[in-house]
């Protein structure tokens, strides 16, 4: 299960719409919760007039039955104090379904970075304790990043350490819930700030597929992945024609 944090710069809704448009993804049902604020609109995936009036709502699951993938897209953000119950009601579902494994993509402002999370790249990943023993090997020769525990308290005791993941929506919840109920979850993260997320959103899906080798990964560019129609209205319209 592959599915989005609602988090700041939306980057990883952003990046799930380049997975579904691009892989042509099977929409074959919704997420019903009343965690999320309710919304409809038109398909933000449409390729022709006769599929532009489909309609799509806050929680859409997708599937390609081919690479074992089901995508939960989120469209709208959640209501206040709504966080818990959405958490338990998805991983209830992810038992449930008998997923084999649970991948977040989410963001975390940029400006609240310590100075180890300065250095590098602004890339990050989380592995459950679960999931850790199957994949951890494989994170390490990918080269990939830890999110790194900050300081507690910090100037006060720097030793006592926190996952903190600041703009990161259900991310810390999602993930702490996945450990204590010994579910297989991984978080790709992505430092950024609020504005045009679209570069964001391109190199969080190549960092995933970079692990999960989605389409063929011939060069890290943003030319690979399909843009969603729904893309057009984003940022000023100021994506290039050549992308469409």
């Amino acid at each position: 299960l592959l599915q989005p944090a609602v988090s700041v710069g939306n980057v990883g809704q952003l990046a799930i719409d380049l997975v579904i448009s691009t892989l042509d993804m099977t929409k074959v049902g919704y997420f019903y919760t009343d965690c999320l604020v309710p919304m409809v609109g038109n398909n933000p995936y449409a390729t022709a007039e006769e599929n532009s009036v489909e309609l799509s709502i806050n929680a859409e699951v997708y599937s390609l039955p081919s690479k074992k993938l089901v995508v939960l897209q989120i469209r709208s953000p959640f209501i206040k104090n709504k966080y818990r119950p959405f958490c338990q009601t998805l991983l209830s579902w992810v038992k449930s379904s008998k997923c084999a494994r649970v991948i977040l993509l989410s963001s975390s402002h940029a400006y609240q970075r310590d100075d180890e999370q300065l250095l590098g790249t602004p890339l990050r990943y989380l592995l459950t304790p679960d999931l850790e023993k199957a994949v951890g090997g494989l994170m390490q020769e990918l080269n990939w990043k830890e999110m790194e525990k900050v300081a507690a308290y910090p100037g006060i005791n720097d030793t006592e350490k926190v996952l903190y993941v600041p703009g990161g929506g259900i991310t810390k919840l999602l993930f702490t819930e996945s450990c204590s109920k010994g579910i297989q979850m991984a978080v790709l993260l992505k430092f950024c700030s609020e504005g045009d997320n679209i570069p964001d959103a391109f190199a969080l899906v190549n960092y995933l597929n970079e692990w999960l080798q989605l389409i063929k990964n011939e060069v890290n560019t943003s030319s690979q992945w399909k843009i969603p129609s729904s893309w057009r209205l984003l940022f000023g319209n100021g994506l290039p024609p050549a992308l469409f």
